[in-house]
C-alpha cells in the first residue's frame, strides 16, 4: 500500500537516514522546550529553567549525532523530518500545548522523552555499525535517563516553596481565565432565562412553543454574553487571560443554563416536562452554589442561599407573569 502515501516506512530508512532523522528531531525538541520555556518564563520562571535544561540536554544528543554524521558520511545531512516517516511520533506545535495547565505541560515532556527513547531503541536495532550502534544506544538510555534529569533538574529550580506557588498562580489563572467567566454565563443562562420560559409556558401550556422561546432566549444570551465578555477586556492588564477563552467559557455556559430548562419542554406532556424543568433547575441552581464554593472561596450555604434565593424570585416572577 506504499503508493497512498508518500511518507517513507521506517523500515526503508538507511541508516544514514536513520542518524538525520535523530539529528532533525533533537533539533526540533530542544526548539519545543525552549518555546515552553519562553512561554512559561512571566508567570513560572522556576520552570523556564528546567524546561532550558531539558533543551540544552537535546543540544548535546545533537552535537554528537552531527559528529558521527559527519565521520561516517560527511557533512552534509539529509533532509529527513518526522512528518517524512510513517508512523513515527508527532508533536504537539507549543501554541497548542502552551493554552494547557503547568501540569499538563510538564506531563507532555514526559512524554516526550518516552516516545525519543523508543525511537532510539529501534533504531539501534536497525543498525549495523557498531560505533553508531553505540551511541544509539546510550541515546536511548539517555532519553530513559532524562526523567532523573529532569527531577535533579526541578529539585535544582522547584523547591517546595517555588512549585506551591506556581501551582497558586495555575490555579489562580484557571479560575480567572475559565471559571469566573463560565460561571457568570452559567448564573446568567441559568437564572435570566426562568422567566421568559416559564412565563411562556404557563401562558400557553404549549410546550413547543415554550421550547423554542427557550432557545431562542437560551442561545441568543450566550452570543451576547461570549461577545461582551471578549470585547470587555482584552486581559493585559487585569491578567484574566485570553479574551477569546473567556468569551468561549461565558458565551458556552450561558447557552447551557438556559438550555438545560428548555430541553423537557421537548416533551409533549406539558405538566410531565414542566415538573422535570423544575427539577432541572434545582440542580442548576445547586450547582452554581458548589462551583462558587469550591473554586470562589464562597461559603456554601451562603451561596445557596444567593443563587436558590435569587432563582426561586425570578422564577415566580416568570410564572405569576404567565399566569396572569
Amino acid at each position: 500500500m506504499r503508493f497512498l502515501t508518500q511518507r517513507k516506512r521506517f523500515s526503508d530508512l538507511s541508516e544514514q537516514e536513520i542518524i538525520a532523522l535523530a539529528i532533525s528531531s533533537e533539533e526540533d525538541d530542544a526548539r519545543i522546550y525552549r518555546g515552553y520555556a519562553e512561554n512559561l518564563r512571566a508567570d513560572f520562571p522556576a520552570t523556564a529553567k528546567l524546561f532550558e535544561g531539558m533543551a540544552a540536554e537535546e543540544d548535546q544528543h545533537r552535537g554528537r549525532l552531527l559528529a558521527l554524521h559527519e565521520s561516517r558520511f560527511g557533512p552534509v545531512v539529509p533532509l529527513i523530518r518526522r512528518e517524512h516517516v510513517a508512523g513515527y511520533y508527532n508533536r504537539r506545535p507549543v501554541w497548542l500545548v502552551q493554552n494547557l495547565g503547568i501540569e499538563r505541560i510538564r506531563e507532555e515532556a514526559e512524554a516526550m522523552e518516552r516516545e525519543a527513547e523508543r525511537f532510539y531503541t529501534h533504531a539501534a536495532a536497525r543498525t549495523t555499525d557498531t560505533a553508531t550502534r553505540k551511541l544509539l544506544g546510550d541515546l536511548a538510555a539517555a532519553e530513559a535517563g532524562h526523567q532523573a534529569t529532569a527531577s535533579e533538574l526541578e529539585a535544582e529550580h522547584l523547591d517546595g516553596d517555588t512549585r506551591a506557588r506556581e501551582d497558586a498562580t495555575a490555579h489562580r489563572q484557571f479560575v480567572l481565565t475559565w471559571v469566573q467567566p463560565g460561571l457568570a454565563g452559567l448564573m446568567d443562562g441559568s437564572v435570566s432565562t426562568l422567566a421568559p420560559i416559564f412565563a411562556t409556558a404557563f401562558a400557553t401550556q404549549d410546550t413547543w412553543t415554550t421550547f423554542l422561546v427557550g432557545v431562542a432566549a437560551s442561545v441568543g444570551a450566550g452570543i451576547s454574553m461570549g461577545f461582551t465578555e471578549a470585547i470587555s477586556d482584552d486581559g493585559e492588564l487585569s491578567g484574566r487571560g485570553s479574551p477569546l477563552k473567556r468569551g468561549i467559557a461565558s458565551g458556552v455556559m450561558t447557552a447551557v443554563g438556559g438550555l438545560g430548562h428548555a430541553m423537557p419542554y421537548l416533551i409533549p406532556h406539558f405538566w410531565t416536562a414542566t415538573a422535570i424543568a423544575f427539577c432541572i433547575v434545582f440542580v442548576e441552581l445547586w450547582a452554581i452554589a458548589w462551583i462558587q464554593n469550591r473554586y470562589m472561596e464562597t461559603p456554601f450555604f451562603r451561596a445557596a442561599l444567593q443563587v436558590v434565593l435569587g432563582g426561586a424570585l425570578v422564577l415566580a416572577a416568570g410564572i405569576l407573569i404567565g399566569s396572569g
